[in-house]
């Protein structure tokens, strides 16, 4: 079975305690006695699970070019990518979904992760084409929430939002020429918001498979937003309104 590496305190400490058993050893600054390193050797000693105290240079070395906050973590298996029909149909609430459009930025990618976690939201999906997939880069940038956010690629993602038109989720799009303002718009509880790259925006398709399209409010001189924070205003709007 392969390993992969995962760093910095966000990433291993939400590997242990969402799927620990992958976890097969942790190397940490020997110098760190912080809070953050207490509570990081407070869950690896719980889960059992060995740690290894190291210095600096080994821990550059193991991760070159990588910001790793002094902790790295091996973890057994590939990155496991979730089935659509699994997420939706053991949720207990209306579904909350973020769907990504065209994004090849691996830190956009990471960035909105963890913008989707934070606000609750059940899955990300994303085409297989013209995406950028879940890389290193990208786990790392998500601070820990590419190991809890369930990731769907799918090929064909008009036909995907299609199928959860059929299960009464409502369709969102965000786009800068829409007529609804974000603020004045009505949707139901039950939604998947989509989000194109920006500049380019959805592609044609995706946008004709929506069920309604709305537009943040510029009040300066920036015609768009970065994708990350464009979802993270959405999808909050969204949250705040859920309760």
């Amino acid at each position: 079975m392969s390993s992969r590496l995962i760093y910095g305190f966000h990433a291993v400490t939400a590997k242990l305690r969402h799927d620990p058993e992958s976890v097969k050893e942790i190397v940490i600054d020997a110098t760190r006695h912080d809070a953050r390193a207490r509570d990081l050797l407070a869950h690896a000693e719980l889960q059992g699970v060995k740690v290894i105290g190291a210095d600096g240079k080994r821990l550059d070395g193991m991760a070159p070019g990588a910001k790793h906050q002094g902790v790295l973590a091996r973890i057994e298996g590939d990155r496991k990518l979730a089935h659509l029909d699994d997420v939706l149909d053991t949720l207990e609430e209306p579904a909350f979904l973020l769907v990504l459009d065209g994004i090849t930025d691996p830190r956009n990618l990471g960035a909105c992760l963890r913008v989707a976690d934070a606000a609750g939201v059940h899955a990300v999906i994303a085409p297989k084409d013209r995406a950028v997939g879940l890389t290193d880069v990208a786990a790392k940038t998500a601070c820990g929430a590419a190991e809890t956010m369930p990731y769907v690629m799918v090929t064909n993602l008009a036909r995907t939002l299609r199928e959860l038109q059929e299960r009464e989720i409502w369709v969102v799009g965000t786009a800068g020429e829409a007529e609804s303002d974000l603020y004045a718009a009505e949707w139901p509880k039950a939604t998947a918001w989509v989000l194109g790259a920006e500049g380019e925006g959805m592609r044609r398709l995706t946008r004709e498979n929506c069920d309604q399209l709305v537009k943040i409010p510029m009040h300066g001189s920036v015609e768009s937003l970065n994708v990350s924070v464009a979802a993270g205003v959405c999808l909050f709007e969204a949250r705040r309104r859920l309760g």
